[in-house]
């Protein structure tokens, strides 16, 4: 089973095949575009390993080089400055010193125990990736391939993970206090609360809850913030609903929400 594959014209065919590929899970990426793609899946501490295929395609000809090389690459890159990313995983595996190839060749690759921080994200302005990084080196110009691979993170349950409480309201008119009943949640978590009218002293014709992503990309003034509403739920609906003086409590659920990001 090929991990993908790259022509480059009539040069050489660059092939990379994972030693793991027919037992590995794949997973689905959305890409900038919106397209979603499936890559092979890696975890945190994970090694990867297997063999860089290249096939000369100029029969009888030599390809001459100045080194061919593998990179493990975790990168961080905005949408609107794709020329300044920041690279937090950089490994490099030399495969072949300065030379030539006159027929196809293979070279075994493998990068032990590999640390990977993040999880693959692709937003609305921002990506983070790893990639697989063949290159061969040439006096003009190098012959690049980039081969995407998914990294998910393995979670673990908070040890402290308190209830959080809110109020909000209008001085003399309205006071409402919102629970919830923890603070971190899994993303396939239903998140429970309570909401307490403890003044009410307007009449309320709706209410609404909001799940909300937000997307924070760059530092100080050149910060973008990006939100999106997830989802919408409606717990009161009325023309003028007069809400007693006395507690009046109200159970909510949010419903599964493992489809997004969350922060």
């Amino acid at each position: 089973m090929s991990f993908l594959g790259g022509l480059f014209g009539s040069v050489c065919e660059i092939d990379v095949l994972l030693n793991d590929a027919e037992t590995r899970k794949t997973a689905e990426l959305k890409k900038e575009d919106g397209k979603v793609e499936k890559h092979y899946l890696f975890y945190d501490g994970e090694s990867v390993s297997g063999k860089v295929n290249l096939n000369v395609k100029q029969g009888g000809k030599r390809l001459e080089h100045q080194g061919i090389r593998i990179e493990f690459v975790g990168q961080i890159e905005l949408f609107s400055d794709k020329s300044n990313t920041h690279e937090f995983v950089d490994l490099v595996k030399e495969l072949a010193l300065p030379g030539e190839l006159t027929q196809n060749r293979s070279y075994d690759f493998e990068f032990m125990q590999v640390e990977k921080p993040y999880e693959t994200y692709t937003g609305v302005n921002v990506r983070l990736r790893y990639f697989l990084r063949v290159t061969i080196v040439r006096r003009l110009s190098d012959l690049v391939k980039e081969y995407e691979l998914i990294v998910h993170q393995l979670a673990t349950y908070p040890d402290v993970n308190n209830s959080i409480k809110m109020e909000v309201g209008i001085e003399d008119c309205l006071h409402i206090e919102f629970e919830y009943n923890k603070s971190k949640y899994h993303l396939k978590d239903v998140i429970v609360g309570k909401i307490y009218f403890l003044l009410v002293r307007i009449k309320i014709q709706h209410m609404e809850l909001q799940l909300i992503k937000k997307e924070i990309t760059g530092i100080g003034p050149s910060t973008t913030t990006e939100t999106e509403t997830v989802a919408k739920y409606e717990i009161m609906d009325g023309d003028d609903i007069q809400v007693p003086v006395t507690h009046l409590l109200l159970f909510f659920l949010y419903k599964s929400f493992c489809e997004y990001f969350v922060s």
